[in-house]
C-alpha cells in the first residue's frame, strides 16, 4: 500500500442554504411564477356592500358588476372599478359641513329670497348614495358638485313660490318632499347615476335684522292658536249638551202632546158614549147628569135656601159645615 492510498481524503464542503434557495429560482420558475400572478389578477372579489364597473382598454364591458367572485381578463387589459352603492354622502346647501359643526355662517350662501320679496337664510343637507355605478363614474367629474348645485336651483325655486311664514312654519315637511323629488328627476335627466335619500332643513330664519320681530310674531301666532284652540274645546264642551237638551225638550214636548191627544181622544170617547145614552132616556139621563154636576159644584159654594112655604131661614153656611135642617 502506497502513501498516497493511506493518506486521508479532504472532508467535501456542502453548500449554504442561502445558495440553494437561489439555485432553485430559476429563470424558467420566475417566468412561471410571474404568469400565474398575472393569471390571478383576472380573478377579482365584490363586497356586499359594494358594485363594479369592468372596463377593456376604457371601455365598459360590464356596467353593473354584482357582489361575489368574478371573473375578467388580467390587468391591465380589463380594469375594475368598486364602488360603495350602500354608503350615504352628504352635500351641504347653504355653507360647508365644517359650518355646522363650528357654528359659523356664510351669509351670501344661504340666502334665499321668498314669494313675498323677503330673505331668508336656509341650511339644507342632501343625503345621497350611488345609484347605476357606470353613470356616476363616467358622466360627470365632480357629482357632489353637481349634486349641490341641483338642490340649491330646486331649493330656490321652491322658495321663491311661498311666503316666509310658510317657509318658517307649516310647509318645511313639504319643501323638503318637492326639492327631494324635483332634485331626483333632474339628476336622472343629466344622468349622474345618484339616487337622493333625504332632503332635510337643518336650520331656517330670518335675517339677524329682523330677528326680534320674527320672534314676536312667532309668538302671537302661537297665542292666537292657543286661543282658538281653547275656543274649539269650550264649544265641543257646550255644544253637545246644547243639543242633549235641545233633545231632551223635544222628546218631552213630544210626550206631552201624545198625553194631551189621548186625552181628547178619551173625552170624545166617553161624550160619544154618553150622548148615545142620552139619546136613548134622555129625561133620566138628564136628570142624572144635574145631579152629578150638583155634587161637585154645591160643596165648593155657599148657599141659601129658602123655603116653599115662605118661611125663610137664612143659614150661612160655612166651609165644611153641614147645612141646617129647614122646619
Amino acid at each position: 500500500m502506497s502513501l498516497l492510498e493511506t493518506a486521508p481524503r479532504p472532508a467535501q464542503r456542502r453548500a449554504p442554504p442561502a445558495l440553494k434557495s437561489l439555485r432553485w429560482w430559476t429563470p424558467q420558475r420566475i417566468a412561471l411564477a410571474a404568469l400565474g400572478l398575472w393569471l390571478l389578477s383576472s380573478v377579482y372579489i365584490v363586497p356586499a356592500d359594494q358594485q363594479a364597473v369592468e372596463t377593456r382598454f376604457g371601455k365598459v364591458v360590464a356596467p353593473r358588476v354584482m357582489p361575489g367572485i368574478h371573473l375578467s381578463l388580467p390587468w391591465p387589459i380589463d380594469r375594475v372599478t368598486r364602488l360603495k352603492v350602500q354608503q350615504l354622502q352628504r352635500q351641504v346647501v347653504g355653507g360647508d359641513i365644517t359650518d355646522g359643526v363650528l357654528g359659523r355662517t356664510q351669509p351670501l350662501a344661504a340666502q334665499f329670497l321668498t314669494g313675498d320679496q323677503n330673505i331668508i337664510y336656509l341650511r339644507v343637507v342632501a343625503q345621497y348614495s350611488v345609484g347605476l355605478p357606470v353613470e356616476y363614474l363616467f358622466q360627470a367629474q365632480e357629482v357632489a358638485r353637481m349634486v349641490g348645485a341641483v338642490v340649491e336651483a330646486e331649493l330656490a325655486r321652491r322658495v321663491a313660490r311661498r311666503g316666509v311664514d310658510a317657509v318658517l312654519t307649516t310647509e318645511k315637511a313639504a319643501l323638503q318632499e318637492e326639492v327631494r323629488g324635483a332634485a331626483q328627476q333632474r339628476l336622472n335627466e343629466y344622468r349622474l347615476g345618484v339616487r337622493i335619500s333625504t332632503v332635510n332643513l337643518e336650520s331656517a330664519g330670518p335675517p339677524p335684522e329682523a330677528a326680534d320681530a320674527f320672534r314676536d310674531v312667532a309668538g302671537a301666532r302661537a297665542d292666537s292658536a292657543r286661543i282658538v284652540s281653547e275656543s274649539q274645546g269650550y264649544a265641543n264642551d257646550v255644544i253637545p249638551k246644547a243639543r242633549g237638551e235641545a233633545q231632551q225638550l223635544r222628546e218631552a214636548a213630544a210626550a206631552y202632546r201624545q198625553r194631551k191627544i189621548n186625552e181628547a181622544l178619551g173625552d170624545a170617547s166617553r161624550f160619544t158614549q154618553v150622548a148615545a145614552e142620552y139619546a136613548r132616556a134622555g129625561e133620566v139621563n138628564g136628570h142624572r147628569l144635574y145631579v152629578e154636576a150638583m155634587e161637585q159644584i154645591l160643596p165648593r159654594i155657599k148657599k141659601l135656601i129658602v123655603d116653599r112655604s115662605g118661611n125663610i131661614d137664612l143659614t150661612i153656611i160655612r166651609k165644611g159645615a153641614e147645612p141646617a135642617p129647614v122646619k
